[in-house]
């Protein structure tokens, strides 16, 4: 993809013609007939008229997948075959990633430079990952009296409903899907309204890759039909949902009103982001804090939004952030320069808009950005934004406004600081810079976060967990630990 230019990746563009009907039993699926139009937040062109999931679609989908763990070769497979089948969907993955990446960007406006190199590279790592990690997993036999033989196996728990978010769409799917499949799951995927193109190619190309017929479905439509229906479904047994705290309430209530399904949440963030005066770096800092607001246009539920920052540099590492943002090149998703591209739609831009006019009212200090930028286009893009003197009771350091915005606020001491972090009803993830060893250990250890960045942020890979505490959700993601999420545990106590 590098390699391409800007006109090259507009007449691709041009000529992409990515499925548009559900993924279901392993087969193009029309349903009922009823569509909705995908609209590329480049331009507010309509990108295509995708196939709208009612509950019929979503029954006919759950259906599969419980044929295909009911009675089908998948749960019985070999871990090594299932290992196998999820390496391939890695190299199909690798085989199409320009193509992937180019409809990631126009459905959800990212650039796509970070489409083909982080979030492709992500989904791809991710089945790399577990497809080798499929046969190394193993069960316990505890050392019991001599008259008794002790197994603890893991199982697959059976058929998981994954709902997943437009922000990374295939990351966030891959998170989900390849530990349900390398477990022995069967999988219901149903994308964001907003970005379903890229999860209806990944269902094409699992079943390419050799997944059986019913292992992974996908069905398109909205949370409030196809999501609520895949939630109250009695035959989906685990509940894999990332978005907002609202919606991971209504589905809690769904498994209380259905089949007491397991219900696992990667919620919201008000991610704080404290720099201390002895940090080793301040310059890093502080463009480590503007990548971190600006990537992926803000919309990422770990984003530092809350910049803490020790009233003694606060000026400095605010001014470096500033003019960072007016360097920082917002444009056209396809054009590989890009740094940042167009919020999601019309209606989140406006939402964003919004909490940036509430932030004003409340006497915060705008020191850049505020507004929407490239109106010509027809796009939905909005300029980097920075707020100072924010004052930590107000919404616009508390709630979670999911764009490019960033919060300063101003501490004193580390006391102040760890109050200030923990001030929120999210615990999704954290950053913290300084010098000092055992300030290092004690604060990691004082925030309530489920991640805690040391002199760096957004790092890590498939090996450590990931996921959030408080209303930020539970479970994890990523990691051996996201496989108890699709297994349950069964105690076999033989008597010799």
């Amino acid at each position: 993809m590098a390699a391409l230019a800007h006109d090259d990746l507009l007449r691709r563009a041009k000529d992409l013609a990515p499925p548009t009907l559900h993924h279901v039993d392993g087969r193009e699926e029309p349903g009922g007939g009823s569509t909705f139009p995908v609209v590329s937040p480049r331009d507010g062109q309509v990108l295509a008229e995708v196939a709208d999931a009612r509950q019929a679609e979503v029954d006919l989908a759950v259906a599969a997948a419980r044929r295909a763990f009911d009675s089908g070769p998948w749960p019985r497979l070999a871990p090594a075959d299932r290992g196998r089948i999820l390496l391939r969907v890695a190299d199909l993955l690798e085989a199409h990633r320009t193509e992937l990446a180019l409809t990631i960007s126009l459905e959800m406006g990212k650039p796509i430079s970070d489409a083909y190199g982080i979030e492709l590279r992500a989904a791809i790592s991710t089945f790399r990952w577990y497809g080798q990690l499929a046969d190394k997993l193993t069960d316990e036999s505890p050392h019991t009296a001599p008259d008794a033989l002790a197994l603890v196996t893991r199982e697959p728990a059976g058929v998981v409903g994954a709902v997943v978010p437009w922000n990374f769409p295939l990351t966030l799917a891959s998170w989900k899907v390849a530990p349900a499949l390398a477990a022995g799951c069967t999988v219901v995927l149903k994308p964001s309204e907003n970005s379903p193109l890229s999860a209806l190619l990944l269902g094409r190309i699992a079943t390419e890759a050799g997944l059986p017929p019913g292992v992974l479905n996908v069905v398109t439509g909205d949370g409030p039909v196809a999501g609520r229906a895949i939630g109250l479904h009695p035959d989906v047994d685990v509940l894999a949902f990332t978005g907002s705290t609202a919606v991971g309430r209504h589905f809690l209530r769904y498994a209380a009103d259905s089949n007491l399904k397991r219900v696992w949440l990667e919620l919201g963030g008000k991610s704080p982001n404290i720099v201390l005066p002895d940090a080793p770096d301040l310059e890093k800092a502080a463009a480590t804090a503007a990548w971190g607001i600006f990537f992926n246009q803000g919309e990422m539920c770990t984003a530092p939004s809350r910049l803490l920052v020790h009233s003694s540099v606060a000026e400095r590492v605010t001014e470096a952030i500033v003019a960072r943002a007016g360097e920082l090149r917002v444009g056209d998703p396809l054009d590989p320069a890009t740094e940042m591209g167009a919020l999601v739609g019309e209606a989140h831009l406006e939402r964003v808009l919004g909490h940036i006019g509430t932030g004003l009212d409340e006497g915060a200090r705008l020191r850049t950005g505020g507004g929407r930028t490239l109106a010509g286009t027809g796009g939905s893009f909005l300029r980097p934004t920075v707020f100072d003197r924010v004052d930590p009771g107000t919404r616009l350091a508390r709630e979670e406004i999911f764009g490019p915005v960033l919060s300063v606020l101003a501490f004193d001491d580390l006391d102040e600081a760890v109050r200030l972090a923990n001030a929120t009803e999210y615990g999704l993830a954290a950053g913290l810079w300084t010098s000092d060893l055992s300030t290092a250990h004690r604060v990691s250890r004082a925030l309530r976060a489920g991640t805690v960045w040391v002199n760096c942020y957004e790092e890590g890979d498939l090996t450590v967990p990931f996921g959030g505490m408080k209303q930020s959700g539970n479970g994890r993601d990523k990691s051996v630990h996201a496989i108890e999420k699709y297994t349950e545990l069964k105690t076999t106590w033989i008597q010799l």
